[in-house]
């Protein structure tokens, strides 16, 4: 087994890093099997948060407010992740949303990983689900809360060395590390005349935003404006 990593587990407004942003982060640091250091932080998205997304998390608007945003919070998440191996359950959307991150400040973030959610696909029984909740609780580990960052790590890595004390000998390549691939371009900052062209759509149809236009990309401006169009018209 890989004895030294960093667990981590975000909290998102949705499923699509090209379109959703993260709300929370989590993670640990497990060196040679013990935890050394832990990290917490709500994270600003600076749009309003959809309810079932406060349902789920228990996360509010508030909190995540009065938050930094992630190009504040991504520098401080790679100096506490070193350049140690990333480990999740289904650690690839985790990881697809801090590279988003990290590179459009302009920072490189490559890693190899350890997908729990892989390995309960391996050695749990087919009928059984295989969601971070259900696997814990096939292993006998209780998770202090669900859906959120923090607890949700920790549950991974106490999942990762319940899963590897059990199976780890009967079969250890499983328990390798694998390259976590995700490509992404950095996304360009919004002209002022896409801000202002959205700004008089949104006046004319009498339209609220979530969003802070001021922290949008020129693609998600250029996806809004597309779809108020489509709906309301042009001015």
């Amino acid at each position: 087994m890989v004895s030294s990593y960093i667990a981590v587990d975000l909290e998102t407004t949705g499923l699509d890093p090209k379109k959703d942003r993260i709300i929370e982060i989590g993670a640990v640091r497990v060196i040679e099997g013990v935890i050394t250091a832990r990290y917490e932080t709500f994270v600003n998205p600076y749009r309003k948060l959809e309810e079932h997304v406060k349902a789920l998390t228990g996360i509010t608007d508030r909190q995540t407010q009065s938050a930094p945003g992630i190009n504040t919070v991504i520098g401080d998440f790679l100096e506490f992740s070193k350049k140690l191996p990333i480990l999740g359950h289904h650690v690839i959307f985790d990881f697809s949303f801090l590279k988003r991150a990290a590179v459009n400040e302009g920072k490189g973030f490559e890693r190899q990983g350890i997908d729990t959610l892989k390995l309960a696909r391996s050695f749990m029984p087919p009928e059984e689900k295989k969601n971070l909740k259900a696997a814990c609780e096939y292993f006998g580990i209780k998770p202090e809360q669900s859906h959120r960052a923090l607890s949700d790590c920790l549950a991974a890595h106490h999942l990762y060395q319940e899963i590897g004390k059990q199976f780890e000998s009967q079969d250890p390549e499983a328990f390798d590390l694998h390259a976590l691939i995700y490509k992404v371009k950095r996304e360009q900052p919004a002209s002022k005349r896409q801000k202002e062209h959205l700004q008089d759509l949104l006046k004319y149809h009498k339209i609220v935003l979530s969003a802070q236009t001021d922290h949008l990309s020129r693609n998600e401006i250029s996806r809004i404006t597309d779809k108020i169009i489509a709906q309301y018209g042009r001015i």
